[in-house]
């Protein structure tokens, strides 16, 4: 399971001003704010096509989301460190302030038992911290904590990545990657642009 919400774009002026620098060609733009003109769609994605060298404008369009994600999926997303920053909610200070319940994790394959089984440990070890202040029990949530758990991040990013990201993960066997990359689709000009 990923949520994903509060997507902004942003840059899209600044990206084709500058698109436009190495042909001094800025008396061809035809783009508003962030509605990008027929003349410049053209161009950028005739610079897309042309490869990672001529398609820094993607560097320069800029996203920021907020993204929940079960921490096996974090540890993909990684992956794409470059021209990435991300703020995630703390499982070191704040993983014991709130009693865990299934809702707290992507485990639509796991057998509920099981889940409930690590839920009422973790309940119990939280418990004991908030009681007694003993590090110990903060030790064995985090230690028992499964990769299932659902962190939040806000990230911000730029389409050169997502577009890395799209390319490769499309059709990745974790459906959270799938469902992610059709989420990319509905952005402004994505579509267009994944598909040079």
């Amino acid at each position: 399971m990923i949520k994903t919400e509060k997507w902004e774009t942003y840059n899209f002026e600044g990206a084709v001003r500058g698109m436009r620098n190495p042909m001094n060609s800025w008396a061809k733009s035809d783009s508003v704010h962030q509605h990008i003109g027929p003349n410049d769609l053209d161009l950028l994605l005739r610079l897309t096509k042309a490869g990672t060298d001529h398609r820094k404008v993607l560097r320069q369009m800029m996203v920021s989301v907020d993204i929940a994600a079960p921490l096996y999926w974090w540890k993909e997303f990684d992956t794409y460190k470059v021209g990435t920053v991300a703020n995630s909610t703390s499982t070191m200070h704040k993983i014991h302030t709130k009693k865990f319940d299934i809702g707290d994790f992507s485990c639509e394959y796991v057998a509920p038992r099981f889940m409930y089984d690590v839920i009422t440990e973790l309940n119990y070890l939280r418990s004991n911290l908030n009681e007694t202040g003993d590090k110990k029990y903060w030790y064995a949530m985090i230690q028992l904590l499964p990769s299932s758990y659902l962190q939040k991040r806000t990230v911000t990013l730029n389409y050169e990545v997502l577009l890395n990201m799209y390319k490769a993960r499309r059709k990745h066997k974790l459906q959270e990657w799938r469902d992610f990359c059709n989420v990319l689709l509905r952005l402004p000009y994505f579509k267009e642009i994944s598909e040079v």
